[in-house]
């Protein structure tokens, strides 16, 4: 029993460390794209997300046909998965660039985790834990704080944005934190129904990244006009998009997708202090207590779980009970002591 709760609580740990490492590199994409201004935000997204979902389709390529009659019979899953992907970049980039990076991550990744929980709890009829309920709370009040500290210092006098401007990249960052909710879960749905992670992602996002193919046709002109442009977009697919979304694949594999999207919440902290240490935004003295509230969100969510040691009066007094499967864990929880 102890063997098999063991191995769960460390594939949830696994899974909760892979998701936060894919965070990371997501948090570095806004700071890139601000190396390439000739670039709209509609081509940097489809680069972006069309080349790195095409990239992990191509690697899944045999696990897909594998599991193709699987996929088939969840096509619609697929599909809803899909399109979201072609979605969101295209509204994630665009929020960055009309509202700030700062503050379009933040609206973008701090919808993600509500967005997640109602569409769990709708189609799964997933009740939440205690525990996501607090970290989530959390990770929202900070997230809320660093959008204030954006708006905030957006008008220090250092280069205003029009009102218009923000409120339509707020709006189109609710866009994407829905997309991205709607995404995830789709993964984890596939996942969850026996479909290997690899195959679940690469037809999710290869299918994604054949949608967005004309938009970069028609944006695209301007990666190929330098070097510098080309490097950006090639990083942006190869890095965050590739690299970042296997791992966020095999960790859905482990925790429920409202908890990886609730981890996920340290992408905005992480280009909220790039946007501060590259790009040269202010981030005033509310915004590094929101990036405090965000760290203590990822404490509490994937903080060990402490089992009540059984009383003496329970313990067997003669052989051992045949010993079972540890349950999983509680949706919404990830446990790793």
């Amino acid at each position: 029993m102890k063997r098999a709760g063991g191995e769960t609580s460390a594939a949830a740990g696994a899974g909760a460390l892979c998701i936060l490492v894919a965070s990371v590199l997501w948090g570095t994409t806004g700071t890139a794209a601000t190396f390439a201004p000739d670039v709209g935000p509609l081509a940097i997204g489809a680069a972006a997300m069309g080349l790195g979902g095409l990239l992990q389709a191509l690697v899944a390529a045999r696990p897909v046909a594998r599991q193709a009659s699987a996929l088939r019979a969840r096509r619609g899953v697929v599909l809803l998965g899909a399109l979201a992907v072609a979605v969101y970049p295209l509204a994630f980039y665009s929020s960055m660039r009309l509202a700030g990076v700062a503050a379009g991550t933040v609206v973008s990744i701090g919808s993600a985790p509500l967005a997640s929980a109602v569409v769990e709890r709708v189609v799964d009829g997933r009740r939440l834990t205690r525990r996501w309920t607090t970290g989530a709370a959390l990770g929202l009040s900070g997230t809320a704080l660093l959008c204030l500290a954006e708006a905030a210092g957006a008008h220090d006098g250092s280069g205003a944005r029009p009102v218009g401007s923000t409120v339509l990249g707020v709006g189109l960052g609710l866009v994407a934190g829905v997309t991205y909710a709607l995404y995830s879960w789709a993964a984890h749905r596939l996942i969850s129904r026996g479909v290997g992670s690899g195959a679940a992602m690469g037809a999710v996002f290869g299918i994604g990244g054949l949608l967005l193919l004309p938009v970069l046709a028609l944006t695209g002109a301007p990666l190929v006009e330098s070097w510098s442009n080309a490097a950006v977009g090639a990083y942006m697919a190869l890095v965050p998009m590739f690299l970042g979304y296997v791992l966020f694949g095999w960790g859905l594999a482990h925790v429920p997708a409202s908890t990886a999207t609730t981890l996920t919440l340290l992408e905005p902290a992480v280009a909220a202090v790039l946007a501060v240490l590259v790009v040269g935004e202010r981030l005033p003295l509310l915004g590094w207590f929101g990036i405090g509230l965000v760290i203590g969100c990822l404490a509490v969510l994937t903080a060990p779980s402490r089992a009540p040691a059984p009383s003496p009066a329970s313990a067997p007094s003669r052989a051992p009970a045949p010993s079972h499967p540890a349950p999983a864990p509680e949706p919404g929880q990830v446990t790793t002591g």
